[in-house]
């Protein structure tokens, strides 16, 4: 089961490296929105997500079953497990509200009512957490595609994730920026 989340991490990784790119672009004015090929990639993107997390939830309470059967909870010493499990559920939250904030209507994006600090201050705090849940799951992600002793792979990965985090952050600001000083005052 383990092999199976792994390498739907990598997919999820992969397609938000092309959401979190083309995003960027559409935030920034750059591209147009409601492209539907990045409707498809999103939705896609979505149902992986929703079955990585039903298989972390499973891993969970597989791992919640033994430290009651054995009567030790080692949580000190889990910290980075269950660190894994809390930035997972809050970027769970925050991809429900990212999701909420740019949903489709009748095939056209929404250009937001409403896109002020609460909004940037919230896909700000999805990227942040993003950027924890990789950087805790990247070497056991590794590890389960037997690429364990490769340091030069975990860093390419988190070099490529922080640019386009990065990216997607600048893209994010611009949106705001573009919100709330250049259409305010039209």
């Amino acid at each position: 089961m383990r092999k199976w989340n792994a390498r739907i991490s990598v997919l999820i990784m992969v397609l938000f490296l092309i959401h979190g790119i083309a995003g960027g672009f559409q935030l920034m004015g750059l591209i147009p929105g409601g492209q539907p090929i990045f409707h498809v990639i999103s939705v896609l993107m979505v149902i992986l997500i929703l079955i990585h997390a039903g298989i972390g939830c499973k891993l969970t309470v597989d791992t919640i079953r033994i430290c009651r059967k054995t009567g030790v909870s080692y949580f000190r010493e889990n910290a980075l497990f269950w660190t894994r499990r809390i930035s997972g559920v809050a970027l769970m939250i925050l991809v429900l509200f990212h999701i909420l904030l740019f949903w489709e209507n009748g095939g056209e994006v929404l250009r937001l009512s409403l896109f002020e600090g609460p909004q940037l201050a919230a896909n700000l705090l999805m990227a942040a957490s993003l950027a924890v849940h990789i950087l805790c799951n990247i070497r056991p992600l590794m590890v389960s595609l037997g690429k364990e002793g490769r340091h030069v792979s975990v860093r390419d990965i988190m070099l490529i994730l922080a640019a386009v985090l990065l990216f997607c952050t600048i893209g994010f600001v611009i949106y705001y920026l573009r919100w709330n000083v250049f259409w305010k005052y039209r």
